[in-house]
């Protein structure tokens, strides 16, 4: 019998090694993440959905065709049979999509995303869907209305968001793998704040095609993971062209895994930002970025300083741009077409009423008050005051990244500037709230690639700081190349992954994987 407590700590390239050598079965892996999922949810809320009869199946698929042998087990992709986990805002056939929302509520996709068909492709368990905040419009999985995600690290705290539910499930050892969206850090911050590794990619870098839209122009699909190396995997998996992507690249998909396996610094020139650091980040997180240079001068880079003068300008420009485009995207929520419908309680009964009653039941505050702001800023008289000047804020960010990557290979900076702060402290706050991506959201501006590794533990609270690496457009393997490096001075001087140090949520996690005939009692909803 296999230990379960061992392998769900075990990394998703080592999990994948394992079960290429014929160490441990598909289904033993799988089982093993679904009994922990049903001993520690409870108090995590990672999962809306556990999808655990199919991720059984095809975990013993996996497993059938391995034993096969002959070339059915050799074209086997490096990840078949590595679970994961997904974000509630990417539709699946065959469980519900709900955005994390009441108006979606029970929803069943007709058809899979793009990136949940390349899952499938790859012969990857999916073990459910996760929590985030409604319609990914939050920074600390607070705003679901199916109740808040809980940090690993610390119950009482934020896991980040939107992606909470994702990063929680990997920091929580509920999952290897997940998938999350970032539209303005909603992959890294919460990978800062729970000492796991979240990508966004360059925008167009992975299909969106069948991820719920909140900014059309900044929404983004991305790998959550435990290593730099995981994140590679499974953005090679997920990424290239989509025909039915408008916006997707045609570039082929450079070799990602092999950047983040040969990885290198001699020589490079390390971009230190400006003006994301210094004052209003927290002692703690900056001591652990600080940290970080010095071991990356030590390994041979060459560290600058570099000014991006209008990123003071990128969160203001933002909170106009992804509302405004939130609206036009929610628009389709009215009741009538699919999801929820109220009808109003008195007559006359008129699509506008029933529009009206619907999204006042459907939609939480947040959401709300997105959808007003944005249509305020779209409004007659007040395009070109408020949207239009964002836009051309955007066209100075991305300037400013021109000039920064004329003088470094990738910049870096802090992932956010505070480590995760106690449920429902800035919930009644959304500006300070939406502070928190202060450091992500110029990626976003840009179409930048950006990922977060641990950074180590900050002094005042124990708690995990995030490090954020900034590469040019279309050169994701830079991100992976350097990142790895890093992940890997660090872990020498931790002496071990972050995630190990985190504190144990059960006192009693099982010790064997069961027989596949034991299903996890969370196989629905909740």
């Amino acid at each position: 019998m296999t230990n379960s407590n061992e392998l769900i700590r075990l990394s998703a390239a080592a999990l994948a090694g394992k079960l290429a050598a014929g160490e441990v079965t598909s289904v033993e892996v799988t089982q093993a993440y679904l009994d922990r999922i049903a001993a520690v949810d409870g108090k995590v809320h990672a999962f809306l959905h556990v999808n655990t009869d199919e991720a059984l199946a095809v975990a013993a698929e996996v497993d059938a065709i391995r034993a096969a042998g002959g070339a059915a087990a050799a074209e086997l992709h490096e990840l078949a049979g590595v679970p994961i986990a997904v974000k509630d805002l990417i539709v699946t056939v065959g469980q519900p999509t709900t955005a994390g929302s009441k108006i979606l509520e029970g929803w069943h996709s007709p058809y899979d995303a793009t990136v949940v068909e390349r899952l499938r492709a790859a012969k990857m368990p999916i073990l459910g869907k996760t929590n985030l905040d409604e319609f990914a419009m939050g920074s600390s999985t607070e705003h679901s209305a199916y109740g808040p995600t809980h940090n690993p690290w610390d119950l009482d705290r934020i896991p980040g968001g939107s992606g909470g539910g994702s990063a929680a499930a990997v920091a929580a050892f509920e999952a290897p793998l997940a998938l999350g969206t970032d539209t303005g850090g909603s992959i890294r911050q919460p990978g800062a704040v729970t000492g796991t590794v979240g990508v966004k990619p360059t925008y167009g870098g992975v299909s969106r095609y069948g991820a719920i839209a909140m900014a059309s122009s900044l929404d983004q699909i991305g790998p959550v993971s435990r290593t730099v190396l995981d994140s590679a995997l499974l953005h090679q998996v997920i990424g290239g062209h989509d025909p039915r992507d408008s916006t997707s690249l045609p570039d082929p998909l450079e070799d990602l895994v092999a950047a983040a396996r040969t990885g290198n610094v001699e020589g490079m020139k390390i971009g230190i930002i400006k003006e994301l650091h210094g004052e209003g980040y927290q002692r703690g997180v900056e001591n652990r970025f600080n940290e970080s240079l010095e071991l990356l001068k030590a390994a041979g880079a060459e560290i600058v300083e570099v000014s991006c003068p209008n990123f003071k300008y990128a969160l203001g420009a933002y909170y106009l741009i992804m509302p405004s485009e939130a609206s036009s995207n929610l628009a389709k929520f009215d009741g009538v077409r699919f999801g929820l419908r109220v009808l109003p309680k008195d007559a006359p009964l008129t699509i506008e009423r029933v529009m009206g009653a619907t999204r006042a039941a459907g939609f939480g505050d947040e959401v709300k008050r997105r959808i007003i702001l944005g249509t305020y800023a779209l409004s007659a008289g007040y395009y070109d005051a408020y949207y239009g000047s964002a836009q051309k804020v955007r066209t100075l960010i991305q300037r400013d990244f021109e000039a920064a990557f004329a003088q470094a290979d990738v910049l870096i900076s802090p992932t956010a500037p505070t480590t995760a702060f106690k449920l429902g402290e800035k919930l009644n706050d959304p500006l300070a709230m939406y502070l928190n991506d202060v450091a992500t959201i110029p990626a976003n501006m840009a179409g930048v690639p950006g990922l977060s590794l641990p950074g180590g533990l900050a002094d005042e609270d124990g708690l995990p700081v995030g490090i954020q690496l900034l590469a040019p457009a279309r050169q994701d393997a830079r991100l992976y190349r350097v990142g790895a490096v890093l992940e890997s001075l660090l872990e020498a001087q931790w002496g071990g992954p972050l995630l190990d140090k985190a504190p144990s949520l059960t006192e009693s996690a099982p010790t064997d994987v069961v027989s596949t005939e034991a299903v996890s009692s969370h196989g629905g909803s909740h």
